[in-house]
């Protein structure tokens, strides 16, 4: 799986694997906040507040014009961090205790706002969304901008991905485990109390996640792994954004990709989707939901594997588009399926358990190889645009010489940020259409339209998402090969500024 050493080789930098696989569980901890906020607000906000379901769902997508100010700043201060704790930790830390704060006020506190004043209840829930956003890009962005000291051989870097889906399912995972139960056992997702108690919950994991992800870095958030010229990078700009989309092509390319595999796991996990694919059309929440989440946890398993040894063998770009594929194709049999249901009738719906026995048709087999395959394929490549930021950053290096990780790691978090607050405005907007005046929950009957917008939501988007993605990542120059050269030259013009040579002789000797 790779080699445990810390450097190796003319200037390799190597990690030890607890580290491969602790830092990673950083994403875990922002993803906690990511399905308490993106996968619930909506619901929350309509459903518990009485905001307007417009409103709640089109204000998480209005408030990215919020996050086009704080990013580049936060991503700048981060870039000229380098204090006694090092360049990453402090944000980690930061980061979690904001989100924890806004997120506790926010599903805890508001909703004992009176609904006779709902300006009040419209102003906290925007207020406190916006210190969610500032806190979320301050850990968020690290995992992206932390690889970059981590490790820069090109055989541990496709590990990241297999940790970093560990971590993430360690944060993400657990929580979507959890809120079924709770639903079933404590309130549904229309109330308050549901929320009352998945949200310490949700603090608690987080909170340790980030501090195992901090033991991960800790030997590694120091200035002799910083870039080519250790403490005497340069200060940079928040101008420096303009520069990197304009000059950085694989940067734009993985954004656009990055965006493509965020845009089609964040709408077909999106709950309210799931509610009317597993609720209101197939009539059996409780009894698909889990279910089908765990098939798709053991069928990415197999694929997590592949993944890298496709990483290692052919590089980053070569695995994403390959498992990309397998997802579009298996997700055209998942669009046939549904295209077949028929409401009420048996043999065209999914079925598990029937009066407490074992009850499986052909319909479900073929949905539960279709989906479990290429959910399988979809989930283990949708957080592989991680490690390849760390590339980018590299890439960037070795074009300027600059070392930028917060600004590149922030630059990326805004389209992360922008894509899945999308779908909760694309979820929103899709169920106004068709008259529905409250986000359907897992008890919410079966109404015209609803199948289309599954339809449309769970299979359409996400494959529009997936073409793209494959399409722009076709010139994507940042091959396994080319990665090992420019590796080597980053490698070759530290050496020389640390024996004396200026950055400019150093970029003018070595190309």
């Amino acid at each position: 799986m790779g080699n445990e050493n810390n450097t190796s080789g003319a200037g390799v930098n190597r990690a030890k694997m607890y580290q491969l696989a602790l830092f990673p569980l950083n994403n875990g901890a922002t993803n906690v906040y990511y399905v308490l906020i993106l996968t619930y607000i909506a619901t929350f906000g309509n459903n518990v507040l009485g905001i307007a379901t417009v409103f709640a769902s089109v204000m998480v997508t209005g408030m990215r014009v919020f996050d086009a100010i704080t990013d580049p700043i936060i991503g700048a201060l981060m870039d000229r961090t380098n204090g006694k704790f090092g360049k990453f930790r402090p944000f980690m830390v930061i980061g979690n205790a904001i989100m924890a704060f806004a997120v506790f006020m926010l599903y805890c506190i508001c909703p004992n706002i009176s609904a006779d004043q709902m300006w009040l209840r419209y102003a906290a829930f925007i207020a406190l969304y916006a210190v969610w956003v500032i806190g979320y890009t301050f850990q968020t962005s690290v995992t992206r901008s932390g690889q970059t000291v981590l490790t820069n051989d090109p055989n541990q870097r496709p590990l990241f991905t297999i940790f970093n889906t560990i971590g993430s399912m360690a944060g993400m995972g657990l929580m979507q485990f959890l809120a079924p139960i709770i639903r079933a056992n404590v309130a549904d997702y229309s109330s308050a109390n549901f929320y009352r108690v998945l949200t310490p919950i949700g603090i608690v994991i987080s909170i340790l996640l980030t501090i195992l992800a901090i033991v991960g870095i800790w030997e590694k958030d120091q200035p002799k792994y910083f870039g080519i010229g250790g403490a005497t990078q340069e200060k940079t700009k928040i101008s420096e954004y303009i520069e990197i989309i304009k000059n950085n092509n694989p940067m734009q390319r993985l954004m656009v990709a990055g965006a493509g595999c965020k845009l089609a796991l964040s709408i077909a996990t999106n709950v309210t989707v799931l509610c009317m694919l597993y609720g209101c059309m197939m009539g059996n929440y409780d009894g698909l939901y889990l279910p089908m989440m765990v098939l798709g946890y053991v069928f990415s398993v197999p694929f997590f594997l592949l993944t890298v040894r496709t990483s290692q063998k052919k590089g980053q770009k070569a695995s994403l588009m390959r498992y990309v594929s397998v997802a579009l194709v298996c997700y055209i049999g998942v669009l046939a399926l549904l295209l077949l249901w028929k409401q009420g009738n048996p043999a065209w719906n999914l079925t598990l358990i029937s009066n407490g026995k074992v009850s499986i048709n052909l319909y479900t087999i073929l949905f539960i190889l279709l989906f479990g395959i290429g959910y399988g394929a979809y989930y283990s490549t949708a957080d592989m645009p991680i490690p390849m930021v760390a590339d980018c950053s590299d890439y960037e290096t070795y074009r300027s010489g600059k070392y930028i990780p917060g600004i590149m790691g922030t630059l990326f978090s805004l389209v992360d940020k922008l894509v899945s607050s999308l779908s909760a405005t694309v979820v929103g907007i899709a169920c106004t259409v068709i008259g529905l005046k409250n986000l359907p929950t897992a008890d919410t009957p079966y109404s015209v339209g609803m199948n289309w917008v599954v339809i449309i939501l769970f299979c359409i988007i996400p494959m529009a998402a997936w073409a793209v993605t494959l399409l722009v990542m076709r010139k994507y120059e940042l091959t396994g090969e080319r990665m090992k050269e420019i590796q080597a030259i980053n490698n070759k013009r530290k050496e020389a500024i640390a024996n004396g040579m200026t950055m400019e002789e150093a970029m003018e000797k070595y190309k």
